[in-house]
């Protein structure tokens, strides 16, 4: 994520040409670090959301409106008493730092205008929103910040403002000329990229990475190995890349990897175009959506990405206890193949016996050994090792009872072996599902699907949770229907009761995966069709990461599944198979 001095730069002139000399008519505080305003203007009604939270801090402008409580906050009781009906004049970025500040004219208890600041401070965990007279002093902030919690600098009523140094006095870009790019980084004894952001100010990780590639070099090498040439075709790249800033050439988008919202930016990022990832993720393509404004951006990156997290954190103690299961498992699979592997030596104990009986009677009495021919092998001698304590005819009797244990072993192991191995699977088939999920109710089927089968304890009180969970529906390029199962209930739902007979099954090669079901229709499909429910089969799959992966595939009916097998578990044994690369970007996921 890169919440950096280019995308306020980008949002600050998106506001300005929305709300300069715009009146606030409306101050809500709906969540203790989030405002938002209602704001009327010469460009109409427009709404604007602010936030200081610790984790995701925002600031764009937006359609939606939110339930406010029902009595306001201080903070916000003391905007409404200051600013309310107050006129925006002008929304400006100090310094290139990621902070954005409104200057509103409003007038006093005497009818007097006057002006207050309101600093938005996006700074991640110190991230704030803070409310200052014309003269810098601190009216008020939606966060408090005593000597107690910081020693830099206190917002407290009263103090003075004042805005943090950041670290090593970085430069503004703004300013940097080609001159003064190079002597700064002539001596830095870093990466280029570590020495692009360290030096000037809002320049994120992401923008360095970006400054670097478009000048056709490794962001990760040291500068000092550039050449004179080099480091000056780098200050070049970094001083046009400030102009088109200065000139307001922006190109707001999302990356996104698969679904996932993975960075955003106000300028266009060559280097997910050639396959270049800033965090060296090769494991998947990334795909770059373009949008006409930033707060566009912020507000669908935001919402996407609280999906995401919100899944993934209630899915914690699901995750927990299938991995612990699964590591569990995995040292009982691993120890009985040993005890398996102990037990081939049966046969060698019962050759033993039986050729002590057959030639017991010529061993003498406290022989240590003795070499016999073997009658199952041309009679080729073979050493026998002993208990000299006791005759040849009790060592061939304890050697038949070492046979018989080991075989009786190794009989149980079979079983024993099969039952780990299959729960093995299981297991990495619910993985599987909770890496897919997308919604609270895909978790309520698993959490369901653990307690059936005894890794999460029961609760019998409890009545059983109602799920609106489906299968993804996608529909092909040629119009035909294909489901994707979230989970192991769905993949039997789709397999055996919504698959007819002539519909084609589709499943990842011998790793854990969703069953995928294209509706065929009684028709004769189009070989595109098959490439593309692959596709969806292995990117729902433990494969998704793979360049290339092996796609099983065949006709329902001659898909079966055991008696008393494990929900998703069947057999075929008769398939077709495609290699494909497990790519699902322009496959239409219909909403239902």
């Amino acid at each position: 994520m890169a919440l950096d001095g280019i995308v306020i730069s980008n949002l600050v002139y998106e506001l300005n040409q929305v709300l300069e000399n715009a009146r606030i008519s409306k101050i809500a505080q709906p969540e203790t670090d989030e405002l938002l305003f209602t704001c009327k203007g010469p460009n109409g009604q427009a709404r604007l959301a602010i936030s200081a939270s610790a984790s995701l801090p925002f600031v764009y402008l937006t359609q939606e409106n939110k339930q406010s409580p029902l009595q306001a906050p201080t903070f916000c009781m003391v905007l409404r008493k200051h600013i309310a009906n107050g006129k925006i004049l002008r929304i400006y970025q100090p310094g290139f730092e990621r902070i954005i500040n409104f200057e509103i004219e409003h007038l006093n208890e005497l009818g007097d205008l006057c002006k207050k600041t309101l600093i938005v401070e996006l700074m991640g965990k110190h991230s704030n929103i803070i409310f200052c007279n014309e003269d810098g002093t601190i009216i008020d902030s939606i966060k408090r910040i005593s000597s107690a919690t910081s020693s830099i600098r206190e917002v407290l009523p009263g103090r003075e403002y004042f805005i943090p140094a950041t670290q090593g006095e970085k430069q503004n870009p703004l300013e940097c000329t080609r001159e003064s790019f190079v002597a700064t980084l002539s001596d830095k004894a870093m990466s280029i990229n570590k020495a692009i952001y360290t030096s000037f100010t809002g320049i994120s990780p992401l923008i360095a990475n970006e400054i670097a590639y478009r000048a056709n070099l490794d962001g990760d090498a040291a500068v000092a190995s550039l050449s004179e040439a080099e480091l000056l075709h780098l200050a070049n790249n970094f001083c046009w890349f400030m102009e088109d800033i200065t000139e307001h050439k922006y190109t707001p988008n999302i990356v996104r990897k698969g679904k996932e919202p993975v960075d955003y930016s106000s300028v266009k990022l060559t280097m997910y175009d050639a396959g270049i990832s800033p965090n060296n993720d090769e494991s998947s393509e990334h795909s770059i959506s373009n949008y006409a404004t930033i707060s566009e951006v912020l507000e669908s990156y935001y919402a996407e990405k609280n999906v995401y997290s919100r899944i993934r954190q209630k899915s914690v103690d699901l995750r927990k206890i299938v991995s612990t299961a699964l590591e569990r498992n995995v040292k009982k699979y691993d120890l009985q193949l040993k005890q398996q592997k102990d037990a081939e030596k049966k046969d060698k104990y019962k050759l033993y016996g039986e050729l002590l009986q057959a030639y017991g009677y010529g061993v003498e009495e406290g022989a240590k050994f003795v070499e016999v021919e073997n009658y199952y092998d041309d009679n080729k001698l073979i050493k026998i090792p002993l208990d000299e304590t006791i005759s040849a005819l009790e060592n061939s009797k304890k050697y038949f009872e070492k046979y018989g244990k080991l075989k009786r072993t190794s009989e149980a192991l079979d079983s024993l072996i099969e039952e780990t191995h299959n729960q093995i699977l299981h297991l990495e088939s619910i993985q599987n599902a909770l890496d897919i999920a997308v919604s609270s109710d895909d978790l309520v089927q698993i959490k369901e699907e653990l307690m059936e089968y005894g890794f999460i304890k029961k609760n019998h009180s409890s009545k059983k949770e109602k799920t609106k969970s489906k299968p993804f529906h996608y529909r092909s390029t040629d119009g035909y229907d294909i489901y994707v199962g979230k989970n192991n209930y769905q993949n039997d739902e789709l397999s055996f009761k919504i698959a007819t007979g002539n519909d084609w099954w589709f499943h990842a090669k011998g790793i854990p995966g969703s069953h995928v079901i294209l509706k065929a229709n009684n028709e004769e499909l189009p070989d595109r069709v098959f490439e593309e429910a692959g596709r969806l089969a292995g990117y729902y799959s433990k494969g998704r990461d793979n360049e290339k992966i092996e796609i099983d595939y065949l006709q329902k009916k001659n898909l079966k599944k055991p008696s008393g097998a494990a929900p998703g578990f069947v057999v075929y044994y008769t398939n077709y198979s495609l290699m494909i690369e497990p790519d699902i970007t322009g496959l239409e996921l219909v909403e239902e």
